[in-house]
């Protein structure tokens, strides 16, 4: 289905099982070495928590999540919002966790992804590095399973042709092939090669509410940012009716640059690596009572 699919809007494209790469290894270094075992996606929070203006009393705890998604220890991956309360400011998070299990402490491999004050470019930072919590804010969309090896979905995709990004090529072809049916779908893939549009919410809360997309893309930070780019997506391909966020993806590297990813820029010499892993489970965690469509690309 997905490799149909891709071909639509790649040249070359191949999908095929096999076993999951060692995750704990260059480039991903995560504190997993797998996205298998009781696969499932949760969407905490939401865009209305943020836009039209922000709640900053929404945060969340991924250990907490982990126990909520009844999974406890789950090795957790994904895009969400930083906790201002935590940090100070608003930021990109960048979730790659092992949550805490009765045996041992949590592993927080995350990223935070904010504008540098000095030069307004990006500051990309290791969460440990300055904090011991695993804290976020609220939003996020978040891929969980016990991070074992497995079989996994491996994923290429080369030269873009299209109009759609690899995400969005990934969820419609699901969405067009499965209909009614919620198909979703979490991992990691890499931008081997070529640039990408990558966005950075500013540190200062918007003062004045943002109403329209229009509104939200004055107010976001954009860069071209290059490969190599590890990526965190989240897909379900169609909302069942839970006010879902059904595709969100941040990415971070080893060279400094992460974010928010919405498309490579160079179509032509763009390559995609990725490995995915189809949930079994969906959970939706306090989910807005007031909710728009404002902010959802």
């Amino acid at each position: 289905v997905l490799q149909k699919g891709l071909k639509e809007n790649f040249a070359d494209a191949q999908v095929s099982v096999v076993d999951c790469p060692d995750l704990t290894q260059e480039p991903f270094t995560f504190p997993a070495k797998g996205i298998c075992g009781k696969p499932r996606i949760a969407d905490v929070g939401g865009v209305p928590y943020l836009i039209p203006i922000v709640q900053k009393e929404k945060v969340y705890d991924l250990n907490a999540v982990a126990k909520d998604i009844e999974l406890p220890g789950a090795f957790i991956l994904g895009a969400g919002a930083a906790s201002s309360k935590v940090l100070g400011i608003n930021a990109e998070f960048i979730p790659i966790v092992q949550t805490k299990s009765e045996k041992k402490p949590a592993v927080n491999g995350s990223y935070i992804a904010q504008i540098n004050p000095a030069d307004k470019g990006c500051l990309l930072e290791k969460y440990s590095n300055k904090y011991t919590d695993c804290e976020f804010g609220l939003l996020a969309n978040l891929y969980a399973s016990e991070g074992q090896p497995g079989k996994v979905i491996e994923v290429k995709a080369n030269g873009r042709t299209g109009e759609l990004n690899f995400v969005s090529c990934l969820r419609q072809t699901l969405e067009k092939h499965y209909g009614e049916k919620p198909v979703g779908m979490g991992g990691t893939f890499i931008i081997q090669k070529g640039k990408a549009k990558i966005h950075i919410m500013p540190p200062e809360f918007s003062a004045c509410p943002l109403n329209t997309d229009e509104d939200v893309n004055n107010w976001l930070k954009f860069f071209e940012m290059k490969a190599p780019l590890i990526c965190q997506p989240v897909i379900v391909s169609r909302d069942p009716g839970f006010d879902l966020r059904v595709e969100h993806t941040h990415c971070f590297s080893h060279h400094g640059e992460g974010g928010h990813y919405h498309q490579d820029t160079s179509p032509d010499s763009v390559q995609y690596l990725g490995y995915f892993q189809p949930a079994e489970l969906l959970f939706r965690i306090d989910r807005p009572q007031e909710t728009h469509l404002v902010g959802r690309d």
